[in-house]
């Protein structure tokens, strides 16, 4: 299992939905920023948000286990192998973020207690 690399492309506002819905001053997603980069393997990466982690983790695990080898979805979504750009569910003012498979493996970082 290869560790997914996930990188903040941009925030964005839908003004006009967040004029309609948001609350007053709504600005874009304040947890994350362009450019910000986190290392995810089995679990969310600390600082990331849960909510981000919920619309992604399933091309994060994707990912890391080889299935973007070949293009995803038949070839007709993203033209590069190993890479997925996806969203946070934030309907107001998600984040966009490409995740990529790296050649770093992934460890578990797990100690049991008793």
């Amino acid at each position: 299992m290869k560790k997914v690399k996930i990188t903040i492309l941009k925030t964005t506002l839908d003004a006009e939905l967040a004029k309609e819905y948001g609350v007053k001053d709504l600005t874009a997603c304040p947890m994350m920023e362009k450019g910000q980069v986190f290392y995810a393997d089995y679990a969310k990466p600390d600082g990331f948000c849960d909510e981000a982690w919920k619309a992604v983790y399933q091309y994060v695990f994707a990912l890391a286990h080889g299935c973007g080898k070949e293009l995803f979805y038949y070839g007709d979504w993203i033209d590069k192998p190993n890479v997925a750009i996806c969203s946070c569910n934030d309907g107001l003012r998600p984040v966009i973020m490409k995740l990529e498979a790296v050649d770093e493996e992934a460890k578990i970082n797990y100690t049991p207690t008793r």
